[in-house]
This record gives structure tokens, sequence and C-alpha cells, in this order.
């Protein structure tokens, strides 16, 4: 396998089975996010994101214009007979005023959804790995005016630590600013109330397969999902990497980090776990091949092999 094969820009479905597990990308969104490598991340990086550029781009990287390029993407794991999903995206018609590029999007991605052999009503459980704008849009769509689940059998799992931070009556001051404005009353807010929402502290079990546990840093309350079946291991790190400059050099940080040097320490201990275990790490942002073993090399990481998907 080509260790820095692209694989185009369309949108699509993916598929990968680990240990009898399902998993399955869907795809809202792949392309520029605005903001420059020495913007992205909270440390000078340009060096090496130009030295790697070869490989970097198309997918992470836009040689002509500087810019970073990412996907938003949502996960489905099928796990003992239940089917999940693993963060839901920005979502349609939300109104946000400080992050213009998630706003009042029409997107397919419930038709995605389908081809992907998933409906609404198919889905049990939702993971939000955190409560940022782009992980948690399609918690809940428009019905008559009002925002209601969009899953309407599902527990959402939200850890409640980041419940808190985020929820403005606690009115805490965040890295992201005004950025995540609107995103708790209109994606978690109702949720909560429809009494579908399951605040978890410390690790959550979901089955014997597959176990959320606290990975603060990027947010309080962030978490990481971990996949262990039979031989096969894999963690879903949500926003812990949204480059795979990051695992090359795990102490650069997004600037969307509450906490910078609990979020360094955090990916470090990850990334050294999915190193030493051989899981696939799968961030919420990869796009191209979406996912990646890892391997130690010296003070950082490197990508021992792409995932497989497409």
């Amino acid at each position: 396998m080509d260790r820095t094969g692209h694989t185009g820009r369309t949108h699509r479905t993916d598929h990968l089975e680990l240990g009898g597990v399902g998993i399955t990308r869907v795809t809202e969104y792949a392309g520029p996010v605005g903001m420059t490598p020495a913007t992205f991340l909270a440390t000078d990086s340009e060096e090496t994101w130009h030295a790697n550029s070869s490989w970097l781009a198309p997918d992470f990287f836009d040689q002509d214009t500087g810019i970073v390029n990412a996907a938003v993407q949502t996960w489905v794991v099928r796990s003992e007979g239940r089917t999940i999903l693993v963060d839901t995206g920005a979502g349609n018609g939300k109104e946000r005023p400080y992050s213009p590029i998630w706003s009042h999007l029409r997107t397919d991605f419930l038709d995605r959804l389908a081809r992907a052999g998933v409906t609404p009503e198919d889905v049990d459980l939702v993971v939000n790995t955190h409560l940022h704008v782009d992980h948690v849009g399609w918690n809940t769509r428009l019905e008559d005016r009002e925002w209601v689940p969009t899953f309407p059998n599902a527990t959402y799992l939200v850890a409640k630590d980041d419940f808190d931070f985020w929820n403005p009556e606690n009115n805490h001051r965040t890295a992201l600013g005004r950025g995540n404005q609107n995103v708790f009353e209109d994606s978690v807010a109702p949720v909560h109330r429809a009494g579908q929402m399951r605040l978890w502290e410390g690790s959550h079990r979901i089955d014997s397969r597959l176990r959320l546990d606290l990975a603060p840093g990027h947010t309080p309350g962030s978490c990481v999902l971990t996949l262990e079946s039979g031989t096969d291991r894999a963690v879903f790190v949500g926003d812990l990497l949204h480059s795979p400059v990051q695992i090359l050099e795990p102490d650069h940080n997004s600037c969307f980090c509450e906490d910078p040097v609990r979020a360094r320490a955090t990916r470090r201990r990850v990334l050294g776990w999915a190193a030493d275990q051989r899981a696939l790490v799968v961030p919420a942002h990869l796009g191209g091949h979406g996912a990646a073993q890892v391997e130690r090399n010296g003070p950082g990481f490197a990508i021992r092999e792409w995932a497989p998907f497409a």
C-alpha cells in the first residue's frame, strides 16, 4: 500500500471490518478550512508542512493556496447488533454567525447515510466525542420551526464535563470564543430535553468491544472510543488530531484546544497506546484514507500504514 496514497476529493462511503465490528465512513464535507498551517496549529509548523507537502497534498494541504484541507465526517460503527454514530458533523440550517463555513448548510448528508444503509430510525447510539460546532450538528433537525432529535430511537452519549462546560448557563470563557454560538441551544439542549441524552463520567462501557474514555485537553470532556475485538484494535480520537502533521509532531495543538498542555499529554498518551497495540487511529477530520496505524519514531510518531478505505 502507498503510505502516502491519495483517494481524491469526491464524497463517498467507505467500509472496513475489524474483529466483527463494521466501520463505515460517511462524509459531510471535504475541502479547505480557510486557515494556513500557522493559524490552524498553535505552534509554528510551516517547515513540517512544506517538507511533507508531496504527500500532504491534496487531502490535507493545498500547495497553491497554502490553506489546510480537512474533512467533516461521521463514523458508522456496527457492533453487537447496534448501529452507532460517532460524531454528527455540522448539520443543515444552523445559524452560525461566527463560524460561517458551517452556517445554513444544505447538504445531502442524510441521503449519504441512507446509502450507507442507515436511516435515522436505525440509529441506536450517537457518540459526540465533544460538543464543537462540527461534531453535533446532525444531532437535531428542524421540524415545524423546532429543533428535534434527528435520530428518534437513539441514546446520545455525551461526557458530562463537556455538557457542563458548553452549557451557556455556566458562562465559561472558551478558546473557541463565539465560534460555538447557538450550538448548545440548537444541537445539544433539544436532545437533553427530549430525554435521549445520557451524561457519563470517567469511562463508559458500550458493549464487550467498545468503551468510551475521557481524553481531555481539546475540550474538558473530549473523549475517545476504543474498539478491542479479537486481535483487532482501533481508537476513534475525535479532534485529538486534525492533521497527520500532529502524528509526526504530537506537541502541535490546534488553535481550538482549551487546555494546550493537557491536549499534548493526551495526544502522546493515546498515540503511544495505538503504536504499542498496532491500533488503527481514526480521527474526525482526516480526508484521504481517513485513518492510519502509527509507530513510534524518535520523539514523535510516524504513519506505519494508511487504512484501506477506498
